[in-house]
């Protein structure tokens, strides 16, 4: 599968994360995006909407499940960060296209794995876009930096 011209579409009404090959999708997801709504202020914790770009993968070398913090890896042993809301397996880090989201990368929103999976299909996040660990790695790996993502509600 060329993964160049993947692209993905989130839905917050439906809390579900399609990929696309152009315009035919090709995969699933259900998702959790924020508890708090949908907006773009910084420290509001709500999902942005709009049009971004994958802007940086990162822990594609990481075992599932790796737990990050600001975006590095913990090793075992390491305490767990002071947090509910972990960042987990892989992170796909969105820019924001749009003026309105244009702050999206500054935010740190991120398509990230939870240690909440049971909570996938329902708003729960802190702005980001959670998904099962599982499927995060799956769509790592389908997806190039620069493909484009859009968020609608």
């Amino acid at each position: 599968m060329q993964t160049s011209r993947t692209n993905i579409h989130i839905s917050i009404r439906d809390q579900r994360l399609t990929l696309k090959e152009g315009e035919v999708p090709i995969r699933s997801y259900r998702v959790s995006t924020s508890r708090f709504g949908v907006g773009t202020e910084e420290g509001s914790m709500k999902t942005p909407t709009g049009r971004f770009r994958v802007a940086e993968k990162i822990g594609g070398e990481m075992p599932s499940n790796t737990v990050f913090r600001n975006r590095i890896p913990l090793q075992p042993g390491d305490p767990l960060p002071p947090t509910e809301d972990l960042v987990m397996s892989r992170i796909l880090w969105l820019d924001g296209l749009d003026e309105q989201n244009a702050n999206a990368r500054d935010r740190f929103i991120y398509i990230h794995g939870t240690k909440h999976e049971d909570k996938i299909g329902s708003p729960a996040s802190h702005g980001c876009v959670r998904m099962r660990n599982d499927d995060v790695v799956e769509l790592f790996d389908l997806v190039d930096e620069g493909a484009h993502v859009i968020i609608e509600e």
